[in-house]
């Protein structure tokens, strides 16, 4: 069982290394403290330490709609760097198995059907406003099933959708929508008129973090392919009815309006049907719900 394994995690002292540290305390998670991912020596240097039998990619540079619409080169510089080091150094320290982190902003920004399967990976742009953190992703795919295809590596990638929950960013320029909804909310005093971005319109799987804990570890020892698996709740919500289910949980009166600026993509719904073939069964927790558990743990930790 992977609980048994040394695993090493990219990323682990952020938001999902967090969620999965409690789970899985015995792997090791890195923080840039630990090891500059930009830099292909210190990664090789760690990896032939260490000697994991495993690593979970999770590090990146990610943010919100607006911080990735003003930093493009910037994403496309920083994770370009670090997601070429992990895979072509593990490579180089005969590690066997890598399990990397996508996003299903990696997918077209449109698309004939929705929801949309792994096959349609490559078949149209990102969406404009995350667009190089987009390709970045794809490029991570790539590199993954190259050196698959070449070395005969156990590397393989997954799609997250939009992720929330406990230790997310919720209060700085990292912050996506959840978390901000939550602390806009929770801050906000009754009679307020609280301004979003955008039309409302646009609809996203809402992911809780906690499934995804439980997912990682059975991807790790049965998702072997060369397919990016889509990891994403049936739930597919838009943004003024998350917004209205908070305002339910939080019991504010207070006004929504929207500034109908900067909507981002429309949709990007992905299908769960090959990773529901993996993991059989699985119940993903309700939006409702797993807001809830959130906004009881931002008001306990803020």
């Amino acid at each position: 069982m992977v609980n048994n394994k040394k695993i090493i995690v990219t990323g682990g002292t952020g938001f999902l290394g967090k969620n999965l540290q409690k789970q899985f305390p015995n792997w090791i998670y890195l923080s840039s403290k630990d090891c500059d991912l930009k830099d292909a020596n210190q990664v090789f240097s760690l990896f032939m330490d260490e000697k994991p039998q495993a690593v979970l990619h999770l590090a990146g540079r990610v943010g919100g709609i607006k911080d990735n619409a003003e930093n493009q080169a910037r994403f496309f510089y920083e994770n370009t760097l670090i997601n070429t080091n992990v895979i072509h150094e593990a490579h180089r320290a005969n590690i066997d198995r890598v399990l990397s982190s996508l996003s299903t902003c990696a997918f077209p920004n449109t698309l004939e059907f929705y929801p949309f399967s792994e096959e349609a990976l490559f078949d149209g742009p990102p969406a404009p406003t995350n667009f190089s953190y987009g390709m970045t992703k794809r490029m991570l795919h790539v590199a993954s099933v190259s050196y698959r295809k070449q070395y005969n590596r156990n590397y393989s990638t997954f799609s997250p959708s939009n992720i929330y929950g406990p230790h997310d960013y919720f209060e700085s320029e990292k912050s996506h929508f959840v978390p901000s909804l939550v602390s806009k909310i929770v801050k906000a005093q009754n009679g307020d008129v609280l301004e979003f971005w955008g039309s409302g319109k646009p609809k996203r799987q809402q992911l809780f973090v906690e499934d995804l804990v439980k997912i990682i570890p059975i991807l790790l020892e049965e998702h072997n392919s060369a397919l990016p698996i889509i990891v994403a709740p049936h739930e597919n919500l838009n943004i003024e009815e998350m917004i209205k289910i908070s305002l339910k949980l939080i019991k504010k009166d207070v006004s929504i309006i929207f500034n109908n600026k900067l909507d981002g993509q429309f949709r990007k719904d992905g299908s769960n049907k090959k990773l529901l073939n993996i993991i059989k069964n699985f119940k993903f927790t309700s939006f409702e719900e797993g807001l809830l558990k959130t906004i009881k743990w931002y008001k306990d930790n803020h």
